[in-house]
């Protein structure tokens, strides 16, 4: 009979997008993969090969937890409230491993309770537990609800997870193995031994990607091709941030011999706003295929998300660095200091001056021999881990039972 590992992934594709490479993985070494996740990813995971499974058709995490602030703080709560079902669900699929990114703190759960191995994937860059949680108790946007401490609870007395509490989702690593999402060379050696035990395993999944023969960027083109996107959680928090930085872009690039394409990641901009930004030379998306746009782009201007990043060094492509929050600034940083970015901002999340992306965009157009090298030998990085990942497999497939 074939091994069944069981994948779990709340919200954000980012999260899924980091645990696509170890499904498919997975599923090439004859393993049947059952994913559950939500709706929205049921194509993304079926073209991986696995078998989708609906998250929360039955359990609504509004229900569990609805305005815990940051907002993966309702994952715990959601841990707390639906534990038990869970298991049973996945208890009937007989699974032999569990695997799940670091804020699916139901993931671990599950596993405990069934006595099984479970495998961690790191969703973001560097997110050392000690260091995330300390920002996060000196933050004052934080409002957990009493929901979310109600599944605390739950979880430290029911579910024996000592160490729970409303920033679980930043600590919930693995004691069997931990995947990390990028290169070695994007982790600070000191920081190895918070992720103990450990492998490299990246985040990019190019045999996933759908071939697409439709042009994003718009033909006869302009002298530069500037891709635009924020990803997808900064519309949760910073929306007046994003779309003040997107009008200050669009401004400036209305003067400029470029074509621009902005993607919104999914996110609905009223019809006002989004009229707002179009320019001769600017195009904007709802959705854009940011890895065909990246193919045809000469610049992102980016909020160095994990995903986001890895798939410019992957295609080659100068980065303008926007960070927002979270892990984007040390991102950033390290795309700076590896000669594959170059900064937009001085402080995460700063209002977008005109002159300053003019200076940025100089600034990679005068170094272009420089960052293109220093962006092929990222690539290599990118290239060796891919081929790295069957031993890391041997790796998982060891802890199954």
């Amino acid at each position: 009979m074939t091994q069944s590992v069981v994948v779990v992934c709340m919200q954000g594709v980012g999260h899924l997008q980091a645990l696509l490479p170890v499904i498919e993985s997975l599923r090439a070494r004859g393993r049947t993969v059952h994913v559950l996740t939500h709706a929205d990813f049921r194509t993304k995971v079926e073209r991986a090969g696995a078998c989708f499974v609906d998250l929360f058709a039955r359990r609504p995490i509004e229900r569990a937890d609805a305005t815990s602030i940051p907002v993966p703080s309702r994952f715990v709560s959601f841990a707390g409230v639906y534990a038990d079902s869970l298991v049973e669900e996945v208890a009937a699929l007989a699974p032999a491993l569990i695997v799940y990114d670091t804020f699916s703190v139901v993931g671990p759960v599950i596993a405990r309770r069934l006595g099984i191995p479970y495998v961690n994937v790191c969703p973001n860059h560097a997110p050392v537990p000690s260091r995330v949680i300390a920002a996060l108790r000196e933050d004052p946007r934080v409002a957990i609800s009493d929901e979310c401490w109600a599944a605390v609870k739950c979880l430290q007395e029911v579910h024996g997870i000592s160490n729970a509490s409303p920033f679980l989702y930043a600590e919930a690593l693995s004691p069997f193995l931990n995947l990390y999402p990028e290169p070695e060379e994007f982790l600070d050696e000191k920081d190895h031994a918070a992720f103990e035990p450990m492998a490299f395993f990246g985040s990019i999944a190019p045999t996933l990607q759908p071939d697409s023969t439709i042009a994003v960027f718009p033909r006869p083109r302009r002298k530069l091709r500037i891709y635009v996107a924020f990803g997808t959680v900064v519309w949760w928090y910073f929306e007046a941030v994003a779309r003040a930085a997107l009008s200050a872009v669009a401004d400036t690039c209305a003067d400029l011999d470029v074509d621009v394409v902005i993607g919104l990641g999914g996110h609905r901009l009223d019809a006002a706003t989004r009229a707002a930004l179009l320019r001769p030379n600017v195009q904007v998306f709802e959705y854009a295929d940011q890895w065909a746009a990246l193919r045809e782009a000469d610049v992102f201007v980016t909020h160095n998300g994990l995903n986001s990043t890895h798939e410019a060094i992957f295609h080659e492509v100068p980065m303008i660095s926007y960070p927002l929050f979270s892990d984007q600034p040390a991102l950033a940083r390290r795309c700076q200091d590896l000669g594959l970015a170059v900064p937009l901002v001085s402080v995460p999340g700063a209002p977008v001056r005109g002159d300053a992306l003019r200076a940025a965009l100089r600034r990679l157009t005068d170094d272009r021999d420089g960052v293109a090298a220093s962006l092929a030998e990222a690539r290599s990085w990118e290239l060796r881990t891919i081929a790295g990942r069957s031993a890391v497999v041997d790796r998982i497939l060891a802890l199954s039972r």
